[in-house]
C-alpha cells in the first residue's frame, strides 16, 4: 500500500473505530439500564392469600385418530379418517389461585371452550372423499400448581402443570363419528405476571393432552346401518388443545 493509500484509509479506520466503540457503550448502557430497579406497580399484590380474576383466549382443538384399516365387507371399502385442519376456538373463564407460599399457587380455574374440529374421510378404494364438522362445547375446570420465580421490576414468569377434567355439552347424534362427553387431559405450561397500573395482565400459553380414548364405538343412535363403517373404521380418538390465555386480575 502506497503512502498515499494508507493517508486517506486511516481517518476512515479511526471513524470506524470510534463507532464501533459507540455502539458498544450504548449496548452497555442498555444492558445496564435493562437491569436497574424501577418503580413497581402494585406492590403488595402478591402478599395477599387468595387472588381472582376472569380470562379470555383462543385455543386450537385437534383430535388424533387411529385407523384399523377395517374394509366393509359389503363394499369392500376401506375408509381412513384425519382432522385435515386447524380447530381454532374462543375460550373464557374466572379464575381462583391460593398462594401456598411465596413461589407456589393453586389454581382453580372454570372455563368454557367453544370450537370445533373438521374430519374428512378418504375411501382408499375409490378415492371418494367425505368429511364432518366435529363441534364442541367443553365445560373444563383445570386444577394447576403454579411455579412462580421471584419478581423483577414489574414482570415475573412462571410454568404450571395440572389435571383438567372436561365434559363437552354438544356431543351430536347421527353423526359419522361421536365422541364421548367426558374427557381428562393434563396440561402443561408457562406465562408471565405483568404488573400495570391498575391491575396485572398474564399471558399464558398451556398445552393440554387427552388421557382417554373418546370415541363413542357403541352407536345405538344410528338410524342408517350404512354410516356404522366410519366408526368401525377408527378405533381410537384423543382429544387435545393448545390454548392461549390472557388472565385479568
Amino acid at each position: 500500500m502506497t503512502t498515499m493509500e494508507t493517508f486517506h484509509t486511516a481517518p476512515l479506520l479511526r471513524r470506524a473505530a470510534r463507532l464501533c466503540c459507540l455502539v458498544a457503550a450504548m449496548c452497555c448502557a442498555l444492558a445496564a439500564g435493562a437491569q436497574q430497579r424501577k418503580v413497581q406497580n402494585k406492590p403488595f399484590i402478591d402478599e395477599r392469600r387468595f387472588h381472582y380474576g376472569f380470562t379470555v383466549g383462543v385455543h386450537d382443538q385437534s383430535l388424533r385418530l387411529q385407523n384399523n384399516g377395517y374394509i366393509d365387507p359389503a363394499t369392500g371399502a376401506q375408509w381412513l379418517a384425519v382432522q385435515d385442519g386447524m380447530g381454532f376456538g374462543f375460550s373464557v373463564g374466572v379464575l381462583g389461585e391460593w398462594k401456598m407460599n411465596p413461589y407456589l399457587g393453586l389454581r382453580l380455574i372454570p372455563s368454557l371452550h367453544f370450537g370445533s374440529k373438521h374430519i374428512t374421510f378418504r375411501n382408499t378404494a375409490t378415492g371418494e372423499t367425505d368429511s364432518q364438522d366435529l363441534r364442541s362445547a367443553y365445560v373444563a375446570l383445570p386444577l394447576d400448581l403454579k411455579i412462580s420465580a421471584p419478581r423483577f421490576n414489574n414482570y415475573r414468569p412462571y410454568v404450571v402443570a395440572g389435571v383438567m377434567p372436561m365434559y363437552d355439552l354438544t356431543s351430536a347424534k347421527q353423526a359419522k363419528l361421536r365422541t364421548k362427553p367426558l374427557n381428562v387431559a393434563i396440561e402443561v405450561g408457562l406465562g408471565c405476571d405483568f404488573y400495570l397500573p391498575f391491575f396485572k395482565l398474564i399471558p399464558e400459553l398451556k398445552f393440554c393432552f387427552g388421557l382417554g380414548n373418546i370415541l363413542q364405538k357403541n352407536r345405538s343412535d344410528l338410524r342408517d346401518p350404512t354410516q356404522l363403517v366410519f366408526t368401525q373404521s377408527v378405533d381410537r380418538a384423543t382429544a387435545n388443545m393448545v390454548v392461549l390465555s390472557f388472565y385479568f386480575e
